[in-house]
């Protein structure tokens, strides 16, 4: 089976989610409650154990997470550049601006397993627990005068860097887990995955883009076109591994992330605005994710 097909299950998933939230008595509420379990609780346990159980040379992951870091810093400049062209709405590019460069990270780890396997996880933890705090300021940033009070904390409460860092600290002291405790921490994490999955096509939901049609239009430009292509020459250049080449691109071709509506919403800009753009970006994503892969293969060939 081709990389690209291997996302296929993954992809049903999303779809699985948002046909039970619309057309069950499974609705909203309960995935509310579930898309906090697994981002509190089921998601650091996989990232902890996947992390731990894959020790890696610092050495050796440089160039992957300057590929990852590389991505995402594009997709910044590329938003912001946004802001100067003829007729952008600035209060809907503040709001909308960050689904060009954030990332869904349930998404992201999901494929990454399937593309690479535990090995894939505890690389996209790095490029996760990298590019979470850039993606954040990035996005803060256009919509806050303030400049993003309150940021640095947000930041180090996230219970997503907290359990990267925190298996990287323990690989480094060379430190082990008793197994019935990586066990458990293992049967965790793995629920972690389809329900995170099902969880973002529970939330799927246009919205009101016909307010500034251009704009989205660039923006997903940015998210499913631009970025994906840079990343393909870009892992290439750097010499990394096949398995480590899939897992950028796949990151480089991410749907962003459903959390941006939160913000917006949050911080008083377009939330109707972005949760259009959310709900496009997860369905371009699911064409854009085979087709970046299929163009890695052609391009290494």
């Amino acid at each position: 089976m081709s990389d690209p097909l291997l996302l296929l299950p993954d992809l049903l998933l999303i779809v699985c989610g948002y046909l039970i939230c619309r057309y069950t008595p499974l609705d909203r509420p309960i995935w509310d409650a579930a898309e906090r379990l697994v981002y509190h609780v089921l998601f650091p346990a996989l990232l902890f154990t996947s992390i731990v159980r894959n020790p890696q040379r610092p050495g050796e992951l440089l160039p992957l997470a300057a590929a990852g870091v590389a991505v995402v810093l594009l997709g910044v400049a590329l938003a912001y550049a946004l802001r100067r062209w003829p007729g952008v709405d600035p209060a809907l590019h503040a709001s909308g601006a960050q689904t060009a460069f954030r990332f869904n990270s349930y998404v992201a780890l999901a494929l990454s397993e399937r593309l690479a396997g535990a090995q894939g996880l505890a690389w996209i933890a790095l490029i996760i627990a990298l590019c979470v705090p850039v993606v954040n300021v990035a996005a803060v940033w256009p919509l806050a005068s303030h400049g993003g009070r309150g940021l640095a904390r947000e930041l180090a409460r996230n219970p997503l860097i907290l359990a990267t860092l925190g298996g990287l600290l323990f690989n480094l002291l060379g430190l082990r887990l008793p197994d019935l405790a990586m066990q458990t921490a293992n049967r965790i994490g793995s629920a972690a995955l389809p329900l995170g999955l099902m969880a973002v096509g529970a939330g799927l939901r246009l919205g009101a883009l016909r307010e500034g049609p251009g704009l989205a239009t660039a923006l997903l430009a940015i998210r499913h076109a631009v970025l994906p292509l840079a990343a393909i020459p870009l892992v290439l250049a750097l010499g990394l591994p096949p398995a480590q080449q899939a897992v950028v691109v796949a990151f480089a071709a991410m749907p962003t992330a459903s959390s941006a509506y939160v913000l917006a919403v949050r911080m008083g800009g377009h939330g109707s605005y972005v949760a259009g753009l959310v709900t496009v970006s997860t369905l371009l994503a699911m064409a854009g994710l085979p087709l970046a892969l299929a163009g890695l293969q052609a391009a290494a060939r």
